[in-house]
């Protein structure tokens, strides 16, 4: 079965009980405070959480910021997740392997809707917002362990 952006979407806003509860969040750029990335990317990564809880079963919104030049290996992610690309722009593919020639160039306001563990990575040329919805809890597992930044060489 393939998963829609539309049915992504919808399964994204109807899950979670903290869904159903009503609120309304406005979030100003100039308001953003950026920190550290997750752990489970590479140093260099610099995300904010816009709304929610990643550690949560519940939607959350963040925008991840990644300098030129870094690259994302093939990972996986349990739930579906929306990207959206905020600014500059990313290569992004599909596959177990990196493979930058198969790589989509996804520029400012692109938009790309995942399944559910759906290998995929990623390669930046120029610094690059995305922002991330999904719900959580959120996790990254690489395809290639070996890529994994959580795991210490022995």
């Amino acid at each position: 079965m393939r998963l829609t952006a539309a049915t992504a979407l919808a399964l994204l806003l109807m899950s979670g009980p903290a869904q159903s509860q009503a609120m309304h969040k406005i979030v100003d750029p100039s308001s953003i405070k950026w920190g550290p990335g997750p752990t489970s990317m590479q140093p260099g990564v610099k995300s904010a959480l816009l709304h929610g809880d990643p550690t949560k079963p519940e939607l959350f919104v963040m925008r991840l910021k990644f300098p030129k030049g870094f690259r994302v290996a093939p990972h996986t992610h349990p739930r579906p997740e929306i990207l959206t690309v905020i600014s500059g722009a990313v290569h992004f593919g599909t596959g177990r392997v990196a493979n930058r020639g198969k790589a989509r160039l996804l520029r400012a306001g692109s938009f790309s809707a995942l399944g559910p563990n759906m290998p995929h990575f990623s390669f930046f040329d120029q610094e690059t917002v995305i922002q991330v919805s999904t719900t959580g809890p959120w996790s990254v597992t690489y395809v290639n362990p070996a890529d994994d930044p959580r795991i210490k060489p022995k």
